[in-house]
């Protein structure tokens, strides 16, 4: 049976470097990825939750990022954009060895490997209990992953973004470097956008911010943590519309 969950449908961002093992700093690491889609399985098996997920590439290439050289950004970041689909794909094989139907689809038209991005598409394997992955981010230059995931959330109709970090919420400081740094319970968007926190790029904030789409950041790792979010424990940080209560929905 079903558990009750807060959220019925939800999309999960994960960041490239969630796919590698922060003492090699690159490329992907099997057992994390086995770990997540551990979780995804359950919580997608066991709750009846429809799932999407947002993939990032900054463990293979980031455009932005220092190793690009001063290469043209456009062409840097379509490298990045590709990188996505190398972790959309492991991921994918992951949560399918787990018994979990999945489907990748990508922004830049690649069908050999994936489908093309169809939002009707999407919305009818996440009815029929697929996971879905969004890789290739928009499909054009110059906006991140954390945008694509804030428009992707929007589009497919989830009522809350997951973002899974390395740290256990949003904190005032940066929490590996400064001990007396204070984690927030909740936090409003214009606050986040205010004080330039790190939850998301101000694109993907705003967006949220307009469309009431509340975002909950967590330490992935933890275990079962996905499930708790999911499940409306108070785990990590919730970042929501400003003066409001977090909104939710009933499963």
């Amino acid at each position: 049976m079903a558990h009750r969950t807060a959220y019925k449908r939800v999309l999960l961002k994960l960041s490239g470097e969630a796919f590698s093992d922060p003492e090699v700093k690159g490329g992907i690491d099997p057992g994390i990825v086995r770990q997540v889609a551990r979780e995804l399985a359950d919580l997608q098996i066991s709750d009846g939750t429809e799932v999407a997920v947002v993939v990032g590439g900054g463990n293979i290439f980031r455009g932005n990022s220092p190793s690009a050289g001063g290469m043209d950004r456009s062409s840097a970041d379509h490298m990045g954009m590709l990188a996505t689909v190398i972790n959309a794909l492991a991921l994918q094989d992951a949560l399918e060895k787990e018994g979990v139907e999945t489907r990748v689809q990508t922004a830049i038209g690649m069908q050999e490997v994936a489908e093309p991005y169809i939002r009707r598409r999407a919305i009818t394997h996440l009815e029929k209990g697929r996971v879905v992955i969004f890789a290739a981010g928009l499909g054009a230059p110059y906006f991140t992953t954390d945008t694509t995931a804030a428009q992707r959330a929007l589009e497919v109709g989830a009522q809350a973004i997951l973002k899974g970090t390395q740290v256990d919420g949003v904190y005032d400081r940066d929490p590996r470097t400064e001990a007396s740094a204070e984690r927030y319970e909740e936090i409003d968007f214009l606050a986040v956008l205010n004080q330039g926190l790190k939850v998301m790029d101000a694109t993907a904030i705003s967006l949220c911010m307009d469309n009431d789409l509340p975002i909950v950041v967590f330490e992935l790792l933890a275990g079962g943590n996905i499930r708790r979010v999911v499940r409306g424990e108070h785990v990590g940080t919730i970042v929501h519309a400003t003066g409001g209560a977090p909104a939710s929905g009933a499963g």
